[in-house]
């Protein structure tokens, strides 16, 4: 028992909720070709040796979707123990800065209203990150103060 335990490879993760001015949260579809493909996820992506969770999201976001984004309070950290190891997901509430994403190795990207998150077909471990972001409401809520700091109702800083 003991050795199966030891064996199971234990992967770190960030994904965005990626929240815009419509209060509408970026989804992204795994693309062909890779594990998990056709689920639904947060943007995002390993947590390098060295990095902090908000780090590792501000990186993976550039390389994912070529834009940056201002990382605000955690959703939630969950884990799934899939056929390839356990993953640990943390996810972060996000705004864009300017930019806007493009698709390069998903199938699909989607603004969702959060409420409507639960429809799609997500990825075990982002389940209940999508549980909680689905009973928020967002639009109306994003004021950006002239240091680039943003509130919103819930109290969530993003820096």
């Amino acid at each position: 028992m003991a050795d199966s335990v030891r064996s199971v490879k234990s992967i770190r993760v960030v994904g965005a909720a990626i929240v815009n001015a419509e209060g509408q949260v970026l989804c992204v579809q795994r693309g062909q070709g890779k594990s998990l493909a056709g689920y639904w996820e947060f943007p995002g992506g390993k947590i390098e040796d060295g990095e902090t969770p908000r780090r590792a999201l501000r990186r993976e976001i550039h390389e994912e979707l070529g834009c940056d984004v201002l990382v605000g309070d955690e959703v939630c950290t969950a884990g799934y123990l899939y056929d390839f190891g356990r993953v640990e997901l943390a996810v972060f509430l996000c705004r864009m800065r300017a930019d806007h994403p493009r698709r390069s190795e998903h199938a699909q990207l989607k603004w969702v209203r959060p409420e409507r998150m639960p429809a799609l077909n997500w990825a075990p471990v982002d389940r209940d990150a999508v549980r909680a972001i689905s009973r928020m409401q967002f639009a109306g809520e994003w004021q950006a103060s002239v240091h680039g700091e943003v509130r919103t109702r819930y109290g969530l800083v993003f820096l």
